[in-house]
C-alpha cells in the first residue's frame, strides 16, 4: 500500500471515529474537488454551493463509508457527480431546459480509468513515480526533471521507460 493511500485510510478512521477529524480530509481534498466541481459549473458561486455540499455529504456519509483501497478522493469524485447532476436535474426542472454538461457514464468511466492509474502510479517504486508525476501531471520537460531529481536526462528518460513499462505490467498491457 502506498504511503497516500495509507495516509487516506488512516484520514477516514479518524473521521469516522471523530467526525471533527473529517477538516483533515476536507483541508487534503478541497482543492481538487473544487476543480473537478468548477470546470462543470456554470460560474464561481456555483462551484463553491456544490463544493460544499460535497463535504456535507460526504461527512454525513463518513460512518457508511468501507475503505476498498480506493483513493478517497474516488469517493468524493463520485459524491461530486452526484451532486452536480441533481444541481443540473433542478435547474432544468426550474427552467424547462434541458441540463447542460451533466456528468454521463463516458465521463464517470473516465474517471473510473483515471482513479486505476493513479493506483498503478502510487505503487511505482518512487523515483519513476516523480518522474511520471512531473512528466505527465506537471508537463515538465526532461531537463526540468533531470534539474529537479538532480539526475542525468539519459537516467530521467530511463526511469520514465521504465516507470510506463511497469504500468504496462501493472495494467494487464491496457493503455
Amino acid at each position: 500500500m502506498s504511503q497516500t493511500t495509507e495516509d487516506d485510510r488512516l484520514l477516514i478512521e479518524a473521521a469516522q471515529a471523530d467526525p471533527a477529524r473529517f477538516v483533515d480530509v476536507y483541508e487534503r481534498y478541497v482543492d481538487r474537488v473544487y476543480v473537478f466541481v468548477s470546470r462543470r459549473a456554470e460560474n464561481r458561486a456555483v462551484a463553491e454551493d456544490i463544493t460544499s455540499q460535497v463535504f456535507e455529504r460526504a461527512l454525513a456519509g463518513i460512518g457508511q463509508f468501507e475503505w476498498r483501497g480506493l483513493p478517497v478522493a474516488a469517493w468524493l469524485f463520485r459524491i461530486a457527480s452526484n451532486t452536480l447532476a441533481d444541481h443540473w436535474r433542478e435547474r432544468s426542472r426550474e427552467a424547462h431546459e434541458a441540463p447542460p454538461d451533466v456528468p454521463d457514464a463516458g465521463e464517470l468511466e473516465n474517471i473510473e480509468r483515471r482513479i486505476t492509474l493513479y493506483q498503478h502510479v502510487e505503487r511505482l517504486p518512487d523515483l519513476q513515480r516523480q518522474v511520471i508525476r512531473m512528466r505527465f501531471v506537471e508537463e515538465k520537460s526532461i531537463r526540468e526533471v533531470a534539474a529537479a531529481l538532480e539526475r542525468s536526462e539519459g537516467a530521467v528518460k530511463q526511469l520514465q521507460l521504465r516507470a510506463l513499462e511497469n504500468l504496462r505490467k501493472s495494467m494487464g498491457g491496457h493503455g
